[in-house]
């Protein structure tokens, strides 16, 4: 069974990360801790590009790749570059609740019409366009999702710390995904 734990206070950030960016990030957004300057990134974030999310983070402080579901399966070079080029040791993948990607087939008419309506999209091709990527981009449960997604990225990337952080956006407040 998977978990949320809070991070209400720095007892709440397990010793593993503590001394990690993983735990600044924490601490930065949840906490309030006032900014540290930096000259170059200290991690990655992998997180949806639902716009009800906004991260309190320092300038220069993470490499952020925004995609639906916080899916990188299509941002691998992205991801390689931070790692290889930026020096990155750190990957944080970013659930949140109510991501549109789930369920995305049950859209599809949603998806279709706002193509034809507000992109100037003939309906056969906006129709064939949501049926070719729509199976590339659904999950079925985005804690589940992030879950697997941390797992490839531990496996592809062996040397890098990958860690799962679940954005409550009733809150604004981010969360350790424990299993």
């Amino acid at each position: 069974m998977n978990n949320l734990k809070e991070v209400s206070s720095l007892k709440d950030i397990p010793k593993e990360i503590a001394d990690s960016p993983v735990a600044l990030l924490l601490q930065y957004h949840n906490l309030q801790k006032p900014f540290d300057v930096y000259e170059r990134a200290q991690l990655l974030i992998g997180m949806c590009m639902d716009n009800r999310k906004s991260l309190r983070i320092p300038r220069n402080f993470a490499y952020i790749i925004r995609t639906g579901g916080a899916n990188l399966h299509y941002n691998e070079f992205q991801v390689s570059y931070a790692i290889a080029v930026g020096g990155i040791k750190h990957i944080i993948l970013m659930a949140h609740n109510r991501c549109g990607m789930v369920n995305l087939f049950s859209k599809k008419e949603l998806f279709v019409d706002g193509l034809v309506s507000n992109g100037g999209w003939d309906r056969s091709l906006a129709e064939e366009h949501f049926i070719h990527h729509a199976p590339l981009f659904e999950i079925s449960n985005e804690i589940d999702f992030v879950l697997n997604e941390v797992n490839r990225l531990q496996y592809r990337y062996a040397g890098i710390v990958v860690v799962p952080l679940y954005y409550n956006i009733d809150d604004d407040k981010l969360h350790l995904i424990t299993e």
